[in-house]
């Protein structure tokens, strides 16, 4: 299984973001488990400087508006 972090204040394009993961692995058949975070302190420590950011099993992929469909599958299979 893998962890997904979404970074974010929890505005409409960081709504969209971890719908998009869940659909994302949905399709792949990947077992997620989809972590919000929405603490300003916790997105700036995880290197964050624009949202929504994505980090897959710790490692930060995307920072900053809505992720490419494709790049996003990609992540999840790795």
């Amino acid at each position: 299984m893998k962890t997904v972090n979404v970074y974010g204040p929890g505005c409409k394009r960081c709504e969209a973001t971890e719908t998009m993961v869940k659909d994302a692995a949905s399709r792949l058949g990947v077992e997620v488990e989809v972590v919000k975070i929405t603490d300003a302190r916790s997105i700036a420590m995880a290197g964050v400087m624009s949202t929504p950011g994505i980090s897959v099993d710790g490692k930060l992929v995307h920072a900053g508006g809505l992720p490419d469909a494709g790049k996003l599958e990609g992540w999840l299979r790795a």
